[in-house]
């Protein structure tokens, strides 16, 4: 039998079958290229989403070391010339805050991880502040039943903080002795004698932070919720506001300022506690002398350097920044 041989098919026909297959591997080909596409992009994406999420305790540590370090190293240039003493103590928010609500503030200003000081250890004129020290050496009187607060003795303790006045603390030094008093002093780990016959007293930036911690935290002789309210109701009314409380509400409206100040001849000391609208609060301890200070030509001074701290750890944006 002869061989049957296959039909050929017309170019046209060839030309339409080409095409068509050639349009399947473009298809095919772009497709693939879409898939590639897509994965690329999410891959780029991935940083993005990662940087979108609230820092790690590693780079919270990290802005911290930062903040402290200016802060330090403001700290030694204010006092290279031996006439400041100055120390800063974080002390975290206040409960139910607006700053305690966040997660980052919390960490951020955990209580002391910004703590720093300069020349806080050398014994300073107290001036006035001093009075902090008989607050708390009345109210631990007054938690073992030796003291009684008479409405004389109510009187003399409003005047001694609210418009510094001398009498009463003055009677009080007379009444226990100087050596009972500093003995208590050193009792509470504070620099002692701070109280010597003849001379003006004397304490350190130290001394004065480490009380005032006691007292934003209500530990003994400051665990007695009426007295420590009390007192801190009249530091807060405090006339004398051109140091630490001017600086602070320079720094942010609204600041709040419990505070002792103390000046004599050249000194000018300052020692509160200040609380931030947002709920965050530090101890700020400033004791000056020199530069020809007279009354409270010093006090200006203070109100400056506790601008530029408040501006510098409590800027919004390092918690921002963060989140």
């Amino acid at each position: 039998m002869p061989m049957k041989h296959a039909k050929r098919l017309p170019l046209k026909d060839l030309l339409v079958k080409y095409r068509i297959v050639v349009m399947i591997g473009a298809i095919v080909v772009l497709g693939f290229t879409g898939i590639f596409s897509v994965q690329a992009r999410q891959k780029q994406a991935t940083p993005h989403v990662q940087a979108d999420k609230p820092a790690t305790s590693r780079q919270i540590s990290a802005q911290q070391r930062h903040v402290k370090r200016q802060l330090h190293t403001y700290f030694k240039k204010i006092t290279a010339d031996g006439t400041t003493s100055v120390t800063f103590y974080n002390l975290g928010a206040t409960k139910g805050s607006q700053s305690a609500k966040s997660a980052v503030a919390n960490q951020f200003y955990k209580s002391g991880k910004l703590a720093t000081s300069a020349n806080a250890h050398t014994p300073e004129v107290t001036a006035s502040t001093y009075k902090i020290y008989i607050a708390a050496y009345l109210f631990h009187l007054s938690s073992q039943q030796a003291y009684t607060w008479t409405p004389t003795n109510q009187d003399g303790f409003h005047r001694m903080i609210v418009n510094s006045d001398n009498d009463f603390p003055e009677g009080i030094l007379d009444t226990y002795g100087l050596a009972g008093i500093n003995e208590y002093l050193s009792s509470e780990g504070l620099y002692a004698p701070t109280f010597v016959m003849n001379q003006e007293s004397t304490t350190t930036a130290a001394s004065l932070q480490k009380m005032l911690i006691k007292l934003a935290r209500a530990d003994a002789p400051f665990n007695n919720a009426h007295n420590r309210q009390w007192l801190l109701s009249l530091m807060k009314q405090q006339v004398y506001r051109d140091g630490i409380p001017a600086g602070a509400a320079a720094a942010t409206k609204g600041t709040l300022v419990a505070d002792k100040v103390g000046w004599l001849a050249d000194t000018n000391n300052d020692a509160g506690i200040v609380t931030l609208p947002n709920g965050q609060r530090y101890v700020l301890v400033i004791m000056t002398h020199g530069h020809g200070q007279t009354g409270f030509t010093g006090f200006p001074r203070m109100a400056k350097i506790t601008k530029h701290v408040q501006k510098l750890v409590y800027n919004p944006k390092l918690v921002k920044n963060l989140e």
